[in-house]
C-alpha cells in the first residue's frame, strides 16, 4: 500500500580516533536507538533509518530499512583516517538507490534527513563530494544536521550542515555526548512522523532540535 515515507540516515565516524569509549558508547546506543523507534508502530511504518560508517573509506553499515524488519544492528569498528569525502560520496549514491527503490515500491518519499557525527577533522579534501551531495541539481539532496565532539572543528561542522550544527561542550564524557546525540535522533524521527500524521495539510513535517543539552549551537555559516 502506498504511504508517505520519511528517510533518515546516521552517518558516523569510525576512524581510529573514535576507538575506545566513543565507539563503545555509540555501539551501545545503536540497538537502543532502533528499539526506541520501532516500539512506536506508526513511526516504524513511516520512518526508514539507515547507517553509513566512514573512516579511510565508507560503508553502508545498515541499509535503509523498514524498522519492523530490523532485528540486529551491526557494530562500528575503529580503523583508518577521517575521510569525509568518502562518506558524502557514498551517501549520495545510497540516497539515489534508496529513493528509486522506495518509489518503485509505490511509496511517496520525502527529502532525507541526515545526522552526521564526527570527533575529528577531515583528513581529505571533501568539499567537491559535499557540494555534489547538497547541490539542488541533485533532486534528493538531504537536509544535514552535523554533530561534533572531541577534536571536531566548529567551522567545518558549519560547512557540513545544511540545517543546524552542534559542538559538544568541554567536560562531557563520550558516553554523555553520544547518549544525548542518540536521544536527539530518536526524538527527531518520532516527532517528525507524529507531526506529519497530525498535520491537517497532509504534508510531512521534519522536527529537528533547536537546542541540545551538553552541546552548543553553532551560528549559521556566512557565505
Amino acid at each position: 500500500m502506498s504511504e508517505q515515507v520519511l528517510p533518515f540516515y546516521l552517518v558516523c565516524d569510525e576512524s581510529y580516533s573514535m576507538q575506545g569509549p566513543p565507539l563503545d558508547a555509540i555501539n551501545q546506543q545503536l540497538p537502543e536507538l532502533y528499539r526506541a523507534i520501532a516500539t512506536e508502530p506508526a513511526v516504524a511504518d513511516r520512518a526508514r533509518l539507515g547507517i553509513i560508517a566512514f573512516s579511510s573509506t565508507a560503508e553502508v553499515l545498515l541499509p535503509l530499512a523498514d524498522l519492523n524488519d530490523v532485528h540486529s544492528v551491526p557494530q562500528l569498528t575503529p580503523s583508518g583516517a577521517t575521510n569525509y569525502g568518502a562518506a558524502f560520496s557514498l551517501l549520495k549514491s545510497t540516497i539515489e538507490q534508496d529513493v528509486t527503490a522506495l518509489k518503485q515500491a509505490g511509496h511517496v518519499t520525502y527529502r532525507p534527513t541526515v545526522f552526521f557525527l564526527t570527533d575529528g577533522l577531515p583528513t581529505d579534501e571533501w568539499q567537491v563530494e559535499h557540494k555534489n551531495l547538497v547541490s539542488h541539481d541533485f533532486r534528493a539532496h538531504p537536509n544535514i544536521l552535523a554533530f561534533g565532539f572531541g577534536d571536531a572543528d566548529p567551522s567545518t561542522l558549519q560547512q557540513v550542515a545544511t540545517l543546524r550544527a552542534f559542538i559538544a561542550n568541554d567536560g562531557l564524557s563520550p558516553t554523555q555526548v553520544l547518549h544525548e546525540f542518540a536521544r536527539q535522533l530518536v526524538n527527531s524521527v518520532v516527532n517528525s512522523v507524529m507531526a506529519s500524521l497530525t498535520n491537517p495539510s497532509g504534508t510531512p513535517q521534519i522536527v529537528i532540535p533547536d537546542q541540545v543539552p551538553g552541546y552548543t549551537v553553532l551560528a549559521a555559516d556566512p557565505l
